[in-house]
């Protein structure tokens, strides 16, 4: 009885096997498979598909919405402090010598001497010698002809004693005959320049010209006219006249 059910019991122990080793193995897959799994290439990518879709503020190429575009191709060059520096310098330096050659310049200058504005008691010397000298040297009387040849000797000295000599020739011819006064009167005058011992004077003046004949006339005339001056001898006297015609 034991040896009967020894055998049943072998004879389901072999069953069980024999139902094992013919059972398939879903979940196993053959090697070269595998291997083929294994050694297969990635898929490529299509560039040309939609990718997702941008995030907020962001354009499609990844750039912020908002950015401007760029001004230029190249970024501009920066300059280094130091050369900056340097050129302001040179700069300065130019303007320095310019303004320092321009004011050399200036002082040189004779208009820039002129000190009539300046040393007024000797304007005013000038002023009073030439205006007594303009109204000696002007003036003529038919009776004394030697005192208008002594007003030029005193107050007239180079080219001035011809160009008197010149101006007065009319009168000198008819004084005798007409018996003519001329006086002279300055009403003003100005000076121009007042250089060291040189000096340069606008006149004004009122001129009468008196017929003392039996027919008595006066006429009366206006003057304007420039002279230079010079002091010789300690006293300002008349080198040139300048009556502005040719």
């Amino acid at each position: 009885m034991s040896t009967t059910r020894h055998l049943v019991n072998r004879r389901r122990r072999l069953a069980v096997v024999a139902a094992t080793a013919t059972r398939p193995r879903a979940s196993a897959a053959p090697a070269d498979e595998q291997d083929r799994d294994e050694t297969a290439p990635e898929p490529a990518l299509d560039e040309t598909a939609p990718g997702p879709p941008p995030r907020d503020g962001a354009a499609a190429d990844g750039k912020p919405a908002g950015d401007p575009p760029p001004r230029g191709r190249f970024p501009r060059p920066r300059v280094p402090l130091p050369a900056v520096l340097c050129a302001a310098t040179v700069l300065l330096g130019a303007f320095a010598v310019w303004a320092f050659t321009s004011a050399a310049d200036l002082r040189d200058e004779p208009a820039r001497q002129n000190t009539a504005l300046t040393d007024i008691a000797r304007t005013s010397e000038v002023k009073g010698r030439i205006t007594e000298a303009v109204g000696a040297v002007f003036s003529y009387d038919y009776a004394s002809p030697g005192k208008s040849d002594r007003a030029a000797r005193t107050h007239l000295v180079g080219k001035a004693v011809q160009q008197h000599r010149d101006m007065l020739a009319e009168v000198r011819a008819q004084a005798p005959k007409q018996k003519l006064v001329l006086t002279t009167t300055v009403t003003g005058s100005g000076v121009e320049v007042l250089d060291g011992d040189r000096a340069r004077l606008l006149v004004f003046a009122d001129q009468s010209n008196t017929r003392t004949g039996k027919d008595e006339e006066t006429t009366y005339a206006a003057a304007m006219f420039a002279v230079d001056a010079v002091l010789r001898d300690g006293a300002w006297r008349i080198s040139a006249i300048d009556t502005f015609t040719q």
